[in-house]
């Protein structure tokens, strides 16, 4: 697995100048954004902040988020430090200032996101990599399409079913929990946090009625065409083509276990044929054939 690699770009400018992304990356929980970072994170004309995810849009338009995101902007900048310390790497002043300048004072506004993206050199593609904003409300998406005219969006699509057990089998690891009983499984799988991430019925549509030229991706395309997939996108984004690494590889695999018993697969699998018919409807069969 690549999780223990950088996602981040290399360059750092330190006198560069507020800005705005030209690119966002969103999509639901588990689908394949990490991957897509480790990648681009590697290209010279693509740049991507030291923490990734920015969780701007949400921060301000879903209220619910904002407990969460303030965990995030206190750990990220603990943890970009704790990895140079484990590397034995001297942490640049630069960085360091920068990590400080974004997390001490007002946060979350316009001018603070555009800072956000300041360090990006002047010939790199800034990417805000924060698959949350997928879940915005109608007014967060009309906000973003008329803050970021000129942003290209890639949109990441998993099978519900895949996307959900994967959701799920991660969170009970983060709780340290393990469901004893077949209807154990079952009342895990009613949950409906492992719906909302993967509303791809509510949440698509409000983002291809602003962005009509958004790309959507589909999970499968990362195992088998993965070469494919980073030429259309540099096509895409108007980058040159690179030599990607590790294109194989996995990024926050789950571990072996805790595997739903074939009963909650059955009802996970019930719940989510209205996505599945959604997504046949709107992109076809051929993309449905590519989201596994």
């Amino acid at each position: 697995m690549l999780r223990d690699l950088i996602t981040v770009s290399a360059s750092f400018d330190p006198k560069g100048q507020p800005r705005k992304p030209g690119a966002l990356c969103i999509g639901a929980q588990k689908a394949g954004t990490s991957w897509l970072a480790q990648m681009l994170g590697q290209h010279p004309q693509i740049w991507i902040p030291p923490f990734k995810e920015v969780q701007f849009f949400n921060y301000v338009y879903i209220p619910g988020h904002q407990y969460w995101i303030k965990w995030h902007y206190r750990n990220k900048p603990r943890e970009i430090r704790e990895r140079h310390i484990k590397r034995e790497e001297p942490l640049p002043p630069e960085l360091d200032s920068y990590l400080d300048g974004l997390t001490n004072g007002k946060m979350f506004h316009n001018h603070w996101y555009k800072r956000v993206f300041a360090p990006a050199p002047g010939n790199a593609v800034p990417m805000d990599f924060t698959p949350e904003y997928s879940t915005l409300p109608e007014e967060g998406v009309e906000f973003v399409a008329g803050f970021l005219r000129k942003v290209k969006v890639i949109y990441m699509i998993r099978h519900p079913v895949d996307r959900a057990i994967s959701q799920l089998r991660m969170n009970l690891r983060r709780e340290k929990r393990t469901p004893k009983t077949e209807a154990d499984w079952l009342e895990e799988v009613r949950n409906p946090v492992l719906y909302d991430r993967g509303d791809y019925a509510a949440y698509l549509p409000r983002w291809q009625k602003h962005f009509p030229d958004m790309k959507v991706i589909p999970f499968g395309r990362i195992a088998r065409e993965p070469g494919e997939l980073m030429d259309e996108l540099e096509e895409y984004l108007g980058i040159g083509p690179y030599p990607y690494g590790n294109l194989d590889k996995k990024v926050f695999a789950n571990p072996p276990g805790l595997n739903p018993p074939p009963a909650a697969i059955e009802l996970l699998t019930e719940c989510m044929e209205p996505q599945m018919k959604f997504l046949k409807s709107q992109l076809g069969d051929k993309f449905v054939k590519d989201i596994r």
